[in-house]
C-alpha cells in the first residue's frame, strides 16, 4: 500500500473528487481527514469510508471555523503527510451581467480558500510532505476557439491562479521539502454536474458535445482523478515538484484530437 501510516487532510472531501480521494487514500493506508460545509454529506460519507475517517464541519474561506478545524486536527492526528486542497464552487460569470458578491465569493473559495488552507495546516505538515491544490483545464483552454469556456470568467482566473500560486508556495516550502503540485482535471463526472441548470435533454446534449471534444471520447470518472491525486502525494512522486498534472483525455496536449475534429 502506497499510504501506510500517513495521515492526510481532503478539503471537500464530502463528496466528488475529494471523496473518491478519500476513499482511495484509505484502501492505500492512510488516516484521513475530510471536510465539507454540509453536515449530512460529511455524515454519509464518513459512514461509508469508515473507521479510518473522520469528518470535520468547516468552511474554508471562515478563519473562525478553519481555526477550530486545525485545533481539533492538531489533537487528533498531531501531524499531517498530506494536504489535499480540493474545496471549490463555480458558477456562471459572463462578463456585462455578472454581480460583484458572485464573481468574488468564486475567488475567495476555490483560491483565497486554498492558499488559507495551506497556511494554516503548515504548523502541523511533516517536513517532506507533499501539497496538492486542485485546479482546472479551464486555465489552459485559450488555446483553440472552440475549448475556451465563455461566461467562466472567475471560475478560469480562479484555477489559473491556482497554478501560480502552487508554482510560488514550491519555492516557499523548498527548505522544509515539501512538495507542491496541481492536478487539472478535465471534464469529469461529478455531482456538481448534476446541479446543471438545463433541462435534463439539453445537459445531456452538452455532455455529449464535450465528449466529442476529448481525444479519448469521454468523460473522466471521480476514481480516475483520485488516482493521479494518489501518485502526487505518494512516495512515487518523490521527485516531482511544482507540476500542473492535466487528467483531462488529451483536451490540453491533444486539442484537435476529438472526434468532433477528426470528423471536420
Amino acid at each position: 500500500m502506497k499510504l501506510t501510516g500517513k495521515k492526510a487532510l481532503i478539503t471537500g472531501g464530502n463528496s466528488g473528487i475529494g471523496f473518491a480521494t478519500a476513499r482511495l487514500f484509505i484502501q492505500e493506508g492512510a488516516e484521513v481527514a475530510i471536510t465539507g460545509r454540509d453536515q449530512t454529506t460529511l455524515d454519509a460519507a464518513v459512514e461509508e469510508l469508515g473507521a479510518n475517517a473522520v469528518a470535520y464541519r468547516a468552511d474554508v474561506t471562515d478563519s473562525t471555523t478553519r481555526t477550530d478545524l486545525f485545533d481539533k486536527l492538531g489533537h487528533q492526528f498531531g501531524e499531517l503527510d498530506i494536504v489535499f486542497a480540493n474545496a471549490g464552487i463555480s458558477a456562471r460569470t459572463p462578463v456585462g451581467s455578472t454581480d460583484e458578491a458572485i464573481f468574488e465569493n468564486i475567488i475567495r473559495v476555490n483560491l483565497t480558500g486554498a492558499f488559507l488552507t495551506v497556511q494554516a495546516a503548515l504548523p502541523l505538515l511533516k517536513d517532506g510532505s507533499s501539497i496538492i491544490l486542485n485546479g482546472s483545464i479551464i486555465a489552459s483552454q485559450g488555446r483553440i476557439g472552440s475549448q475556451g469556456r465563455g461566461g467562466h470568467a472567475a471560475y478560469a482566473a480562479s484555477k489559473a491562479g491556482i497554478v501560480g500560486m502552487a508554482r510560488s508556495l514550491a519555492s516557499d516550502l523548498a527548505p522544509r521539502r515539501i512538495r507542491v503540485n496541481v492536478v487539472a482535471p478535465g471534464a469529469t463526472k461529478t455531482p456538481i454536474w448534476s446541479r446543471n441548470p438545463l433541462p435534463p435533454e439539453q445537459a445531456d446534449e452538452m455532455a455529449k458535445r464535450l465528449a466529442a471534444t476529448i481525444p479519448l471520447g469521454r468523460w473522466g470518472e471521480a476514481d480516475e482523478i483520485a488516482k493521479a491525486v494518489l501518485f502526487l502525494a505518494s512516495d512515487d512522486a518523490s521527485y516531482v515538484n511544482s507540476v500542473e498534472l492535466f487528467v483531462d483525455g488529451g483536451v490540453v496536449g491533444s486539442p484537435y484530437g476529438g472526434a468532433v475534429f477528426q470528423s471536420a
